[in-house]
């Protein structure tokens, strides 16, 4: 397990060198000049030239590529053009928002996704199966942004059941205020978890060793959950762990339509604002973040399933 962490560690290197080199040379293909926005109807030539220098954004690219190396060798991800200040301590407070956001839309798809799944496989070809398959069909074809718009429309403002947007203070604040955002996000990822999870259960219970556990007059929910499930999480568990790293980075929708203080709203006014090292600092601690779920993925293989190995 160390030499493996060890060298999916060393991995990251390259990884990280090549997400900084797109990330920053993309985003100068961006129209428009962050000094002009910045002075908006003070923007004359001098006043934008003057602003230019000031910000450092008249030196050559590659100059400015390294600059932003430098940053990030000793621990900072540079200053904001818009908030004048560091990015890193911005994006950290932030941060935890969005990851309770993610974490909240995973409970609620896996709490509905196993149960339906599981169902869907062992009622196969019946009325229930269809009628969940139809379900999951439904929901892979729905928008996510249509469907924020949606439970916002029927649940906040017209039921007022949740509030309209916004984050609150407790932790029960936390779980209201974040219920339909929660539930839009994991609308998203149920249907491939269910239709991952029923594939697998079908595939196990053809096994021989289900067979035998039957043969030998285990009960029938013993065999269930000993033998099928635990079998068949272990590919569920990949995909949930690729959709959970790219669900930290895709909530940029979901937290904007509903005014959510996370990363994700963060990283859309940044982009309109053309805060190059805010955008720069948001994209690399998404790619961070989706590295280290994939290595988590992996690891939880070993505790499913003891024949998965490291070398």
């Amino acid at each position: 397990m160390g030499r493996y962490l060890a060298r999916r560690l060393l991995l990251l290197v390259p990884v990280a060198l090549g997400i900084t080199i797109v990330t920053f040379f993309l985003l100068r293909l961006i129209p428009g000049d962050p000094a002009v926005i910045m002075l908006d109807n003070r923007a004359t030539a001098d006043n934008v030239a003057r602003l230019r220098h000031t910000l450092g954004l008249d030196r050559p690219l590659f100059l400015q590529y390294l600059f932003f190396l430098r940053n990030i060798a000793v621990g900072r991800l540079g200053d904001s053009l818009v908030y004048r200040t560091q990015v890193l301590p911005i994006i950290l407070g932030r941060l935890p928002v969005t990851l309770f956001l993610a974490v909240y839309s995973t409970v609620l798809a896996a709490v509905v996704a196993v149960p339906l799944g599981t169902w869907a496989a062992l009622r196969r070809g019946r009325p229930s199966d269809q009628v969940i398959r139809l379900g999951v069909l439904f929901s892979l074809a729905t928008p996510n942004y249509w469907a924020a718009i949606v439970l916002l429309l029927v649940f906040s403002i017209e039921l007022r059941w949740f509030p309209v947007g916004g984050y609150g203070a407790t932790f029960g604040d936390h779980l209201r205020h974040l219920f339909l955002p929660a539930l839009t996000i994991a609308l998203s990822l149920t249907p491939i978890l269910v239709r991952t999870l029923r594939h697998n259960v079908l595939e196990v219970l053809r096994t021989e060793y289900v067979r035998t556990a039957r043969a030998k007059g285990l009960r029938a929910a013993t065999v269930l959950t000993r033998h099928v499930l635990r079998n068949s999480l272990i590919s569920t568990v990949s995909i949930l762990g690729v959709n959970l790293g790219f669900l930290v980075g895709g909530a940029v929708v979901t937290e904007t339509v509903y005014a959510i203080p996370g990363t994700g709203f963060l990283l859309i006014k940044s982009t309109f604002a053309r805060d190059y090292p805010m955008v720069q600092g948001l994209t690399l601690v998404f790619a961070g973040l989706v590295i280290l779920v994939n290595l988590l993925t992996d690891v939880t293989y070993a505790a499913l399933d003891p024949r998965v190995t490291y070398d």
